[in-house]
């Protein structure tokens, strides 16, 4: 698989890579064994990345990735967590007593001294303008508890004020062909500097592989049934915030664009890739078959100019009224 890097993180990794929030929770249960069997067949395709975080399943996708770890003994495997959404959202609790406590279990979950990448998780706004949190940050790099910190951000300014962060590493976002906002301003600006860039939300939790219908519906445990409109946490994670009817539209007038024997969530997962600045995109996956599939993405020739202008041309049309003005 091809590699990328980016001059903060000083670390090359597979440009597809694997979210684990599946194997926490909030899309239907996933088998311990399952979980596991996903996590070594992602590895044995290539992947090399691994993103996951504290509150996924209240630290059970951390202990999974944990376990995957021991078992594979391959130092090629970087693995990124997230800490911050386990306590009320305010800023008051970003402070360098949680961080630690954060970084403790996060650790033993992992079963690590030293986490390769700590981000702290869709914190709010005032956050990103605190000395404070980032000369904590700092002092967890200092003590070798973790080798670098990001940030993951809801927003395009969030986004920005991260990247003007001397030693921030990276910047998480949702980056698809719903939510373009991103490539204004954020990837060059991410790109200037030297900061990774991780896409996430890649398929639009899933609108984007092509496969639902207006009569599809989702377990009461699926956050697709229960936030969206933002009732737990930030409309924007579930289908980037777009209209469920709407994202099928949009998906109809994009899927004529997918080239012979590829799926329309490789050629999502294709777009992202071809995005200058990207450095890893993290789709999830609930079965080694997802995984197989989603890995196939980074072979497949970039996209044609005349597919990013229709790509383009669907989200101006159908997409950008929704989430342009609110992300």
């Amino acid at each position: 698989m091809e590699k990328r890097s980016a001059s903060r993180i000083g670390r090359p990794v597979g440009v597809v890579g694997l979210g684990c929030w599946q194997l926490g929770g909030d899309w239907g249960q996933v088998e311990e064994g399952d979980g596991i069997a996903l996590l070594h067949a992602a590895a044995d395709a290539g992947v090399t990345f691994f993103d996951t975080a504290d509150v996924y399943g209240d630290g059970r996708s951390e202990k999974l990735v944990g376990r995957f770890l021991r078992e594979r003994d391959d130092s090629g495997v970087f693995v990124a967590t997230k800490m911050g959404r386990r306590v009320e959202q305010v800023p008051e609790n970003y402070t360098r007593e949680n961080f630690l406590a954060w970084n403790d279990r996060s650790r033993a979950n992992l079963g690590v001294d030293t986490i390769d990448l700590v981000q702290l998780h869709c914190p709010p706004t005032p956050v990103y303008s605190t000395d404070e949190v980032f000369d904590s940050l700092d002092e967890l790099v200092q003590a070798k508890r973790i080798a670098a910190y990001g940030v993951s951000v809801e927003t395009v300014e969030e986004a920005l004020l991260a990247i003007a962060r001397p030693n921030v590493v990276s910047v998480q976002i949702i980056l698809n062909a719903f939510r373009l906002k991103p490539l204004e301003r954020v990837l060059p600006a991410a790109a200037e500097a030297g900061v990774a860039i991780i896409a996430r939300v890649p398929l639009a939790s899933g609108l984007l592989s092509g496969r639902y219908t207006a009569a599809t519906t989702f377990g009461d445990d699926d956050h697709r049934t229960y936030n969206r409109n933002g009732e737990a946490f930030d409309q924007g994670e579930t289908f980037s915030g777009v209209p469920f009817e709407v994202g099928l539209e949009a998906v109809e007038r994009l899927r004529p664009l997918v080239p012979a024997g590829a799926t329309l969530a490789q050629f999502a997962l294709r777009w992202i890739v071809d995005q200058p600045g990207v450095t890893v995109v993290i789709p999830g996956a609930r079965n080694a078959e997802q995984v197989g599939g989603n890995v196939a993405a980074a072979d497949l020739a970039p996209l044609t100019p005349e597919a990013l202008s229709e790509v383009a041309a669907v989200y101006d049309e159908l997409v950008r009224p929704h989430v342009h003005d609110r992300w």
